[in-house]
């Protein structure tokens, strides 16, 4: 028996159980892991409230890192005793163990902790695509990238820093406003006392931002597209204030013929080689020392419902993880 969070309805934390459950031996083509941390994301809130669907009874988490207790058959690639990592569907990394497809299981090199490992696999690999695949960017390019604070803000302030792009990065408070300035942002903007969309104006002298990088969704979108410049893209790849409404597609040509796109982190990383390159990327960004994972928040697993507060309520800032 292992302990794990399993829920059988949509809805707010409280349908989050912290319960035994027995777990088999692992099936062809599967590794078990057992985790010495779990990764806490927002996409993780999707799946509770029901915003992205999943079949129901289930798990939560999609990203955990750990040591390899057992595999099945045809397993090849990984040993009992192997270091991996992983951020990956199906659902259930809220656990102390589970039963990961091996396909999707990462070699973990030795230079990187299993805190910093969970804590980056989802956000990290996110990032990486964003910044170098979605629109990818060079020296000299500047973007506008929402929650610049946060655990995927604060990795992209980072890695756009040593890529020579100025970023400019919006956050909901002051203390936020020095994090993210600290890691590497350009220029940073309060949205609680700042108009955003002018003062990206002002910074660009008028011009607007290559790229925007919106995970807020509703309450940002039109305002977004307000700080591109002609042929620039918007690329909106979260919905933390709820999803965008329709919209015209007059809207885009209107400013100067737009391109959106609404990419996905398993879109990008759907092949193993894909998945090998963008993980590579991301561990030696971090093992070189140009990206470093701040770990701000650690939560029991049992205690996970603190944790989708906080993540809900805008209170964390950083990265989170859940210990098993």
């Amino acid at each position: 028996m292992v302990k794990a969070i399993r829920m059988s309805r949509t809805g707010g934390p409280e349908v989050m159980e912290y319960v035994d459950v027995e777990l088999a031996p692992p099936g062809p083509g599967e590794a078990r892991v057992r985790h010495e941390a779990i990764g806490l994301n927002f996409i993780d809130v999707y799946f509770r409230s029901g915003l992205y669907p999943q079949p129901l009874p289930g798990g939560l988490g999609m990203e955990g890192a750990g040591v390899v207790e057992a595999v099945g058959a045809g397993v090849t690639e990984f040993e009992v005793g192997d270091r991996v990592a992983y951020a990956s569907r199906p659902n259930g990394a809220y656990a102390q163990a589970r039963n990961v497809p091996a396909a999707v299981l990462l070699a973990l090199p030795q230079a990187i902790g299993f805190d910093t490992a969970a804590a980056m696999m989802l956000q990290g690999m996110t990032v990486q695509y964003l910044l170098n695949r979605t629109v990818p960017l060079k020296a000299g390019d500047t973007v506008l990238f929402h929650a610049a604070a946060g655990g995927v803000g604060l990795i992209a302030c980072q890695w756009a820093r040593a890529l020579g792009v100025t970023l400019i990065g919006t956050v909901g408070s002051d203390a936020k406003a020095a994090l993210a300035k600290a890691n590497g942002a350009a220029h940073v903007i309060n949205y609680n006392t700042e108009n955003f969309v002018e003062r990206v104006r002002e910074i660009t002298g008028g011009k607007g931002v290559r790229a925007v990088y919106d995970s807020i969704g509703k309450d940002t979108f039109i305002g977004s597209l307000d700080c591109l410049a002609p042929l620039g893209t918007m690329v909106s790849f979260g919905n933390a204030s709820g999803p965008v409404p329709p919209f015209s597609l007059g809207e885009l040509a209107s400013r100067g013929a737009l391109f959106i796109t609404r990419p996905a982190l398993f879109s990008y990383t759907s092949t193993r080689a894909d998945l090998e390159a963008t993980a590579a990327s991301l561990f030696d960004v971090v093992a070189s020392g140009a990206v470093k994972i701040d770990i701000r928040q650690r939560y029991n697993l049992a205690d996970v419902g603190q944790a989708h507060i906080a993540l809900e309520s805008r209170a964390t800032s950083g990265s989170s993880i859940l210990l098993p």
